[in-house]
């Protein structure tokens, strides 16, 4: 490297000493003076405001992407006496994408790590500040060491920092070395290198967790151009699947990857890490693979990377291969709606009792990135049960669960279910005997904003319409709903109990249906009772075989296209046979002019009819986004 000389981009205020080696794609802004043999790495930035200066001291290496600012106002004491907007010292070394703002002082031989920021503090030699540290307000002692992720911001935590130990300067050695090795400059021996310094890339491979495994799988996604990324969990994140990022390793060297990797690796031995790679021009994760385990394991789990040129489907199912085409396409559907997406699990006696445990929100909104990682939570509760959340966060209520999981089984639903016997599944088994056809009529009810009650009555009430009200359900969440009817069944056998829906704006009914009868004690099949105050179109779409035009439409059917249609959205179809359904090779039906109830449902009877035989799915679709918001299967050959 040698001293650029851009117009614009280097001041002609700028001091830097002949021997220094500085990016062309470096800024030097304002008053700057750089010491003899200090390197500045491309992207790093050095900007002074109008009536300020700083100092870069000898040795001092500045990695790629640092930022230093300093402020016209706020000044620091250097070594020689004078105020100054920065003062790096001697062989201080500042790692990539760190942050110095003004007024800063940096003492010699310190060390500042990925990502970390330092505002108005004073750090005094030989201290070490790790990665994604802020230390801000504080006066660091001499010799101090300040752990990654810190947030120093009081003196009191300035002051019992622990002291380095000639292991932490590993990391800095290597950066200081590997920068001798790029630009041909010999630094100046440091007072701390002596013991270490020795056999520093050996030692980092051999003893220090970085497997000759682990050395490749890194060669091998640098070599297809991913980006590296670092993740790291203790183990009651790790069982919530809550892990934490150290981010991306702003390097493209094998040496410089493995030396930051090493540095997360010796930071956090007692937790969880794992390797990222990530495809940058997709935007979207090729690779995850975990390389440290607290019971001491090192090394990376089996994983795939796939090429550039991958699906994300098929990297989904490369990366979670335990979880089916069904699963995916809920989670598609999920994440086409807006939705969150979560997970439960329970062992069989909490499964009985219906106690599930969550496993946490999956903070993304990418499918493979949530497939990946609803994987792991299968892994990690084997011999569970686990289920599937689809969680409306505007609303703050469910929209689906759906178990994927149950003892003895491989993992994952039966692909060849349909969307009715997978819900039917997730809510029979844990809420005792509630029907697909009931639980949608909550959902759509609830999704309207009427209030959920439940009456019940014996045989001679019944004859009589003497009702007796059960318990008010107060809670608009759909999972609390059926609990409470679920109770309200178990606690009345014997009896008849209907559903009611009530609309408390208007202090009226708007749905009456016996749910159960004293026949078998259970549900039975809705059937909507004769209400004059109940909308006609409203008791029409829940008739227990549908309207006439809706031909074999099932309850949940309609039930998505009443709620696309008061959304606003369009409705489209679209079929495909056996080999393009496996293709993903779908064939567009007619377009859905109308946004009539009846019409549509109509239309929707006629191409289930017409493709007999053939997968049909109903699409919800958002003309002013012009997105799609459901794909939802209703007929399987």
């Amino acid at each position: 490297m040698a001293v650029k000389e851009a117009a614009g981009n280097l001041s002609n205020k700028a001091k830097i000493d002949k021997t220094a080696a500085i990016h062309s794609l470096c800024d030097l802004i304002g008053d700057v003076e750089i010491g003899a043999h200090a390197i500045l790495g491309a992207g790093s930035s050095i900007r002074v405001e109008e009536g300020g200066r700083s100092a870069v001291g000898q040795d001092v290496i500045i990695q790629d992407g640092v930022l230093v600012h300093g402020r016209s106002t706020g000044k620091v004491l250097g070594d020689d006496g004078q105020d100054y907007s920065i003062w790096i010292g001697r062989q201080a070394t500042l790692s990539h994408m760190a942050l110095v703002h003004g007024p800063v002082y940096l003492g010699d031989e310190c060390f500042v790590g990925f990502r970390s920021t330092l505002f108005n503090t004073r750090v005094g030699n030989g201290s070490i500040i790790m990665m994604h540290a802020l230390v801000q307000d504080v006066e660091i002692p001499p010799g101090k060491y300040v752990a990654s992720g810190s947030i120093i911001t009081s003196q009191t935590q300035a002051d019992t920092l622990p002291d380095v130990q000639p292991k932490d300067f590993l990391l800095v050695n290597q950066i200081r070395e590997l920068a001798e090795k790029e630009t041909g400059i010999e630094l100046g021996e440091t007072n701390f290198s002596a013991n270490t310094k020795e056999n520093q890339y050996t030692n980092l491979v051999n003893s220090m967790g970085i497997t000759a495994e682990l050395k490749e799988q890194v060669r091998s996604l640098l070599n297809q151009g991913y980006d590296i990324g670092v993740e790291h969990a203790d183990k009651r994140r790790f069982k919530t699947n809550s892990w934490q990022s150290f981010g991306t390793i702003s390097a493209n060297r094998i040496e410089q990857v493995l030396q930051t990797l090493d540095g997360y690796l010796s930071e956090y031995p007692g937790e969880y890490i794992r390797l990222i790679g990530i495809d940058k021009k997709a935007k979207k994760r090729a690779f995850e693979a975990i390389v440290q385990r607290p019971d001491g394991q090192s090394g990376p789990t089996t994983a795939t990377v796939k090429s550039n040129g991958s699906s994300a489907s098929s990297r989904a199912s490369s990366v979670a291969s335990t979880v089916d085409s069904s699963v995916a396409s809920h989670v598609r559907s999920l994440l086409a709606q807006g939705h969150k997406i979560s997970a439960e699990y329970a062992n069989a006696r909490r499964f009985k009792t219906g106690s599930w445990q969550s496993a946490g929100v999956i903070d993304s909104k990418r499918e493979g990135e949530i497939i990946a990682k609803f994987n792991s939570i299968l892994a990690e509760h084997q011999g569970e049960y686990v289920r599937l959340i689809g969680i409306d966060s505007h609303a703050k209520r469910r929209v689906l669960e759906l178990i994927v999981q149950r003892p003895g089984e491989n993992g994952s639903t039966n692909s060849g279910s349909s969307n009715a016997e997978n819900r039917r599944s997730s809510f029979t088994s844990g809420l005792g005997t509630l029907g697909a056809d009931i639980i949608q009529k909550v959902r759509s009810l609830l999704q309207q904003g009427y209030k959920i009650g439940t009456e019940h009555a014996d045989k001679r009430r019944f004859k009589t319409g003497s009702w007796v009200s059960c318990s008010p359900i107060e809670s608009g969440n759909e999972s609390e709903v059926l609990r409470a009817l679920n109770d309200c069944l178990i606690e009345h056998q014997g009896e008849y109990i209907r559903l009611l829906g009530i609309d408390t704006k208007a202090k009226r009914r708007v749905l009456e249906t016996v749910i159960a009868r004293p026949s078998d004690g259970a549900p039975a099949s809705p059937r909507t009772e004769n209400q004059s105050s109940a909308p006609a179109s409203y008791s029409s779409s829940y008739s227990s075989n549908g309207a006439s035009s809706s031909g074999s439409l099932d309850s949940q059917t309609l039930s998505q296209v009443k709620s696309l249609l008061q959304q606003g959205y369009k409705i489209g179809t679209e079929h495909a046979d056996k080999r393009r359904f496996k293709t993903g090779s779908w064939s567009s039906c007619a377009p859905v002019d109308s946004t009539r109830e009846a019409d549509v449902l109509s239309f929707l009877s006629k191409c289930i009819a017409e493709h007999q035989g053939e997968y049909v799915r109903l699409i919800g679709i958002d003309t002013k986004a012009k997105r799609r918001v459901l794909e939802s299967i209703i007929q399987r050959p």
